[in-house]
């Protein structure tokens, strides 16, 4: 699966919106407007016209573009308010506390029927939310819960089936060789103070977030430089207290992207 992160079309690379640690499922979107069908090279630009349309709505006071992840016709997958961000597209608060959002570029006039590629890249996204967010099992329409026609008949038909892949794999196109990113070598490696590539590495990647705080380096010496460009990185995030006090977790490293270098 590949997803377009927030950098790529054009987003501030964290979300401001609200952490949320886990949820009951998630809510599949569509726009609601009318919506035509478009080359793919227009996406990433429609994406970003959604974002200062929520911006610049003062009734709803959005901090950042409703949605978790977007999806459009070709199957790619949007990176929106991301994981473990509350959502602001379920019609309340208490809605938006229960469930992620997942928006598919689809109209209720124009493209009013889904792909199959848009149908694999909403399951992509609704599985990146469980392995990464921590969403539960349930997968519903905005309809569920909040009067509306949210996401049209023929999207929400496929969503009580069970949103199940279609039959054959979703069309490919050339895409960028895949990086292979670290897995989190656990809390207790860096609280050993290691001296290893992967330090260099996580400490590369904090200075390219804006993070980093070393006079010097960085180097593969874990140190209190280290923990402070950390710490700004889990402040980032959106992340306080005892979470964002420097020390690695698996959420935060996973958001960071580290190489995978040997350690």
């Amino acid at each position: 699966m590949a997803i377009i992160r927030r950098a790529q079309w054009g987003a501030p690379a964290a979300s401001r919106a609200a952490f949320i640690g886990s949820t009951h499922g998630v809510k599949v979107h569509y726009l609601g407007t009318a919506y035509s069908s478009r080359p793919h090279t227009q996406c990433a630009s429609y994406v970003r016209q959604i974002l200062q349309s929520h911006l610049a709505n003062e009734e709803e006071n959005y901090v950042d573009i409703a949605y978790n992840f977007l999806v459009c016709e070709h199957g790619d997958v949007f990176e929106g308010r991301g994981v473990h961000k509350r959502t602001g597209a379920n019609g309340t608060a208490e809605l938006n506390s229960r469930d992620y959002a997942v928006c598919a570029l689809l109209g209720k006039s124009g493209l009013t029927e889904p792909t199959d590629a848009m149908l694999h890249g909403i399951r992509d996204a609704i599985e990146e939310l469980r392995e990464h967010g921590d969403a539960g099992d349930w997968i519903g329409g905005h309809r569920d819960g909040h009067a509306t026609a949210c996401p049209g008949d023929p999207l929400y038909a496929w969503v009580k089936r069970g949103a199940p892949r279609p039959g054959k794999p979703a069309p490919s196109r050339p895409t960028a060789p895949a990086v292979q990113y670290a897995p989190f070598p656990g809390a207790a490696f860096f609280k050993d103070r290691p001296s290893s590539p992967l330090v260099t590495a996580m400490g590369r990647r904090l200075v390219a977030e804006g993070c980093g705080r070393y006079k010097v380096g960085p180097g593969p010496r874990w140190s209190e430089a280290d923990r402070q460009s950390y710490a700004a990185w889990q402040r980032k995030l959106g992340y306080s207290g005892t979470d964002a006090d420097g020390w690695p977790g698996k959420s935060s490293w996973d958001r960071l992207r580290v190489p995978n270098v040997p350690r």
